[in-house]
């Protein structure tokens, strides 16, 4: 694993993932919340296929700003980047984007964790 990889998560805005559906807002237009796990899924994997058999990563950071709305039928694409490796840290840029550009962008830190070792904290 080195920094500068990459990978791109979509989706279609749908009534499911709308703001007045999840309940973070009122209106039929992609939510934040959708916006964010669909960032997280790339930065997880963009790093899944160089991790050692048993380990995973998890998010614990994740800052970003939603910036334009985008409705229902539109296609989400989140990309993230690999910037930083501080031992079991991992730092990623993220943005995502829909036809008429950028509508989100920020900064999310995973940790890579011993699978049988995290879920034995439970």
């Amino acid at each position: 694993m080195e920094t500068g990889i990459s990978f791109v998560s979509t989706e279609e805005v749908k009534a499911s993932n709308t703001a007045k559906c999840i309940g973070s807002g009122d209106l039929d237009v992609y939510a934040t919340p959708a916006m964010a796990a669909l960032m997280e899924n790339a930065a997880m994997r963009c790093v899944a296929p160089y991790l050692p058999e048993g380990s995973s990563t998890v998010g614990s950071m994740l800052q970003i700003s939603h910036e334009r709305p985008s409705g229902i039928g539109e296609t989400i694409t989140a990309t993230a980047t690999l910037e930083m490796i501080e031992g079991r840290k991992l730092t990623f840029s993220v943005s995502a984007s829909d036809s008429k550009g950028c509508i989100g962008k920020g900064t999310h830190i995973r940790y890579i964790i011993d699978v049988a070792r995290f879920l034995s904290k439970l």
